[in-house]
C-alpha cells in the first residue's frame, strides 16, 4: 500500500522542522540547510510507496539529512538525472541536425547531472512534469520561494556550464 499525496504532505508538515534544524546545525548556513531539507523531502517524495515498510519515516528522514549534509561537507556530487524524457527530433531533419541536436541534448542532460539532486528534481518536476511552482512547494513542503531560489540556482548553473 502506498502513501498518498495528503499523508505524505502531512508528515512532511510534522517532520521539515526537526529536518531543517538538524541540518542547520551540522551546516550551520541557512541556505545549504534548506537545500538539505528540500532534498530530503524529494527523495521521500521518490521513495513514498516505500515509507510505510519503514518503522519510523522520521528516522529514516533524519539519517538522510545526516548523510547529505556530510556529502555536502566533503564534495559536491552528481547525481545522474533519472526520467529524463527524450525529445523526438523532426524526421525531415538532415543527418547533420540530428547529430548535433543529439550532442546538444547529451551535452544539456549532462549539465543536469551536475546539479545538486534538490535542483535536478524541482527541475525536473517544473520543466518535465509540468508542476507549477506552488505545487512543487506543497508536495515538498518548501516555500513557494525556495523553490523559486532552487530553480534559479539550477538555471544559472546550467548557464553558466553552457557558457563555457
Amino acid at each position: 500500500m502506498n502513501m498518498e499525496q495528503k499523508e505524505f504532505e502531512t508528515l512532511i508538515r510534522q517532520i521539515r522542522p526537526k529536518l531543517h534544524a538538524e541540518a542547520l546545525r551540522l551546516l550551520t548556513d541557512s541556505d545549504e540547510a534548506e537545500d538539505v531539507t528540500q532534498e530530503t523531502v524529494l527523495k521521500l517524495w521518490s521513495i513514498r510507496e516505500q515509507l510505510e515498510a519503514y518503522r519510523s519515516v522520521e528516522a529514516l528522514a533524519v539519517v538522510m539529512v545526516h548523510r547529505l549534509a556530510f556529502s555536502r561537507k566533503r564534495v559536491a556530487t552528481t547525481i545522474p538525472l533519472a526520467d529524463w524524457q527524450q525529445t523526438d527530433t523532426d524526421s525531415s531533419d538532415s543527418p547533420e541536425d540530428l547529430m548535433i541536436s543529439q550532442e546538444e541534448e547529451t551535452k544539456v542532460i549532462q549539465m543536469i547531472s551536475a546539479l545538486p539532486d534538490a535542483q535536478q528534481t524541482v527541475l525536473r518536476m517544473k520543466h518535465i512534469d509540468g508542476l507549477e511552482t506552488s505545487e512543487i512547494a506543497r508536495i515538498t513542503g518548501s516555500s513557494e520561494e525556495a523553490i523559486r531560489q532552487n530553480l534559479s540556482r539550477a538555471r544559472k548553473r546550467i548557464l553558466k556550464m553552457f557558457m563555457q
